[in-house]
């Protein structure tokens, strides 16, 4: 039997905070991988971990708010830990990998086509391990060529975020940014969603997983934490909220200066140690 889906059974409310959940990560992650670009060698993977979990964190908060809107007539439906679990750390890893690409490697060219690339799947993957997570009386099935546009949403949103990121044009740049984003990746959501047919059965509930309550609303204490220190940081690092360059320190070899010197006047000693100066008379002397 054909089961009837609503992806909207609390209305708007879902999309709406499903959105902010993505702009919120994209913002804060992608300010991160900026700032990343900005800082010392050393302190570069502290602050591209920390890009990489607040977006991931981010999408997967979208992800999971949007999927309390979820229903489907005829069958509860319920979800399994470690499969939930392992959507997180699979959307984590893989931003990583790709902001760790595009933070090494720059913006452009082949680093950023791979970058976004690893990122985009990542954001995929993570959509549709979460949705292998769920358990219901029934029988998924996806339409290929649905599924193919999300997965090419996804990319492309990504791509672009990292590119927008390598830009260090200031905090509204960022801002806008991470509203495309957020877009992209809750557009991709949706779509993935609308490819999406379930087959109910219509014979007994599930019996294994838990409530998208019981189980969703303890597993987001973690990602809104990460979000929350990633909002932290941004907030008291005034040149993430800049946008601009550190200023240059001196050199420390020695031997060099640290500023050109500056132009003194000859001393008096050296002056006098050239002699008296010659003055001749401009008039003509007699013979």
């Amino acid at each position: 039997m054909q089961g009837t889906i609503d992806g909207f059974s609390y209305g708007m409310v879902t999309p709406l905070v499903a959105y902010l959940m993505a702009c919120l990560g994209g913002a804060l992650g992608l300010r991160c991988t900026t700032r990343a670009g900005l800082a010392p060698r050393s302190w570069r993977p502290g602050w591209l971990a920390l890009g990489a979990a607040s977006i991931g964190a981010g999408i997967w908060t979208m992800h999971f708010i949007a999927m309390m809107g979820f229903t489907v007539e005829g069958t509860p439906i319920r979800y399994d830990r470690a499969m939930t679990f392992a959507s997180l750390a699979v959307a984590v890893v893989m931003v990583g990998i790709g902001i760790f690409i595009v933070g090494y490697k720059g913006a452009t060219g082949t680093a950023l086509f791979t970058g976004g690339t690893v990122t985009g799947l990542g954001m995929a993957s993570m959509h549709y391990l979460g949705m292998a997570g769920m358990s219901l009386d029934g029988q998924l099935e996806y339409n290929t060529l649905t599924v193919a546009a999300s997965v090419a949403v996804a990319m492309a949103a990504a791509s672009a975020a990292l590119w927008a990121a390598g830009q260090s044009k200031g905090f509204l740049w960022s801002v806008g940014a991470s509203l495309v984003m957020g877009l992209a990746v809750t557009g991709m959501h949706y779509l993935g969603m609308a490819a999406v047919d379930v087959h109910v059965h219509g014979t007994a509930a599930p019996d294994t997983g838990e409530s998208a309550a019981a189980l969703l609303g303890p597993m987001m204490v973690g990602p809104l934490a990460v979000l929350v220190l990633a909002g932290i940081v941004v907030i008291f690092d005034p040149l993430v909220v800049m946008g601009r360059p550190a200023a240059p320190t001196a050199d420390p070899r020695p031997g060099i200066p640290a500023h050109p010197p500056a132009h003194h006047p000859l001393p008096r000693a050296r002056l006098s140690a050239r002699g008296p100066v010659e003055h001749r008379s401009r008039t003509p002397q007699r013979r």
